[in-house]
């Protein structure tokens, strides 16, 4: 189907984006206002935009239902800081009931059952139990319109960065799959990262790829490698020479049977040692193809 925006209701739009573009960071703001009354809630509509500066932007979008405002919004504009806790798997219920739409005044921390913990620099207080914190300073609000269902785009520097000990090598580095991050998807859905669903996708920095359009036609148009087999053959630098001890140890192997049909055998073996990431294996599996012609 072609759904065309201007065609559908507000509701109609956020419901269609919002599945589709996901999953989404989480930004759990907390803010204060001139008083000195803090607001605790989370937005999903949030990512990072520059490293230098550090700018992270979210948006406390206009109530669908009455064009009203959110508190973090009246907050920001009146007391420009924040602090943006990463939400965890751990923290995903709390964070949620901190989300609902308690009357102004009303302290989202003691609601949801966390701890309020100082900042460094910034007014607001932390999240205690969120293993990240992001304090930052409020940039720029910039408004995208007076409509109900309209973004405002909260631009923030961030300024001291809190990472828990217990996600960080000896030498600083990110423990990547100890971070279970928690990311918004439609509707109720949420989806969590964790070990057994990251993968690695080796970058071409020093180099790019070949790219699929220089790979031989019989590879490129495979029935058996899918367009992801393609990519991986694709990084490397230039494709690899035969190597003979990899060839006369398979060749010796075979029977009659694979020796009549060696293209699709090849390419099967080829997919499955892509799926382990093992690319030259790979590449050396379809270079026998050369071999076979040979016989």
């Amino acid at each position: 189907m072609i759904f065309s925006l201007k065609d559908l209701s507000t509701l109609e739009k956020q419901y269609y984006l919002q599945h589709v573009i996901a999953p989404r960071p989480i930004c759990f703001a907390s803010t204060i206002d001139k008083e000195g009354t803090v607001n605790l809630s989370p937005f999903s509509f949030f990512n990072m935009f520059s490293s230098n500066p550090p700018i992270v932007i979210f948006s406390p979008s206009r109530r669908v239902r009455d064009n009203t405002t959110k508190h973090t919004l009246q907050n920001v504009s009146e007391v420009p800081e924040v602090v943006i806790n990463i939400v965890t798997y751990d923290l995903v219920q709390q964070t949620s009931l901190a989300s609902g739409d308690y009357p102004k005044g009303t302290d989202e921390f003691i609601k949801a059952g966390f701890t309020k913990e100082e900042a460094a620099i910034v007014t607001p207080p932390m999240v205690k139990e969120s293993k990240v914190k992001l304090e930052c300073k409020v940039l720029e609000i910039k408004s995208l319109g007076a409509e109900a269902g309209a973004g405002n785009l909260v631009i923030c520097e961030v300024l001291y960065l809190h990472v828990d000990n217990s996600l960080l090598t000896k030498e600083k580095k990110f423990i990547q799959t100890k971070l279970e991050l928690v990311a918004r998807l439609g509707g109720e859905w949420y989806c969590k990262v964790s070990s057994d669903n990251l993968f690695i996708v080796p970058k071409p920095n020093v180099f790019p790829g070949i790219g699929i359009d220089t790979l031989p036609e019989n590879i490129r148009n495979s029935k058996t490698l899918t367009g992801n087999h393609l990519g991986k053959l694709a990084t490397v630098e230039k494709i690899p020479d035969a190597d003979p001890a990899f060839q006369n140890n398979y060749l010796k192997n075979i029977n009659s049977d694979f020796i009549n049909t060696p293209e699709s055998q090849l390419h099967s073996l080829a997919a499955k040692l892509l799926d382990e990431d093992k690319i030259n294996e790979a590449w050396q599996c379809l270079l026998l193809l050369n071999s076979f012609k040979k016989y």
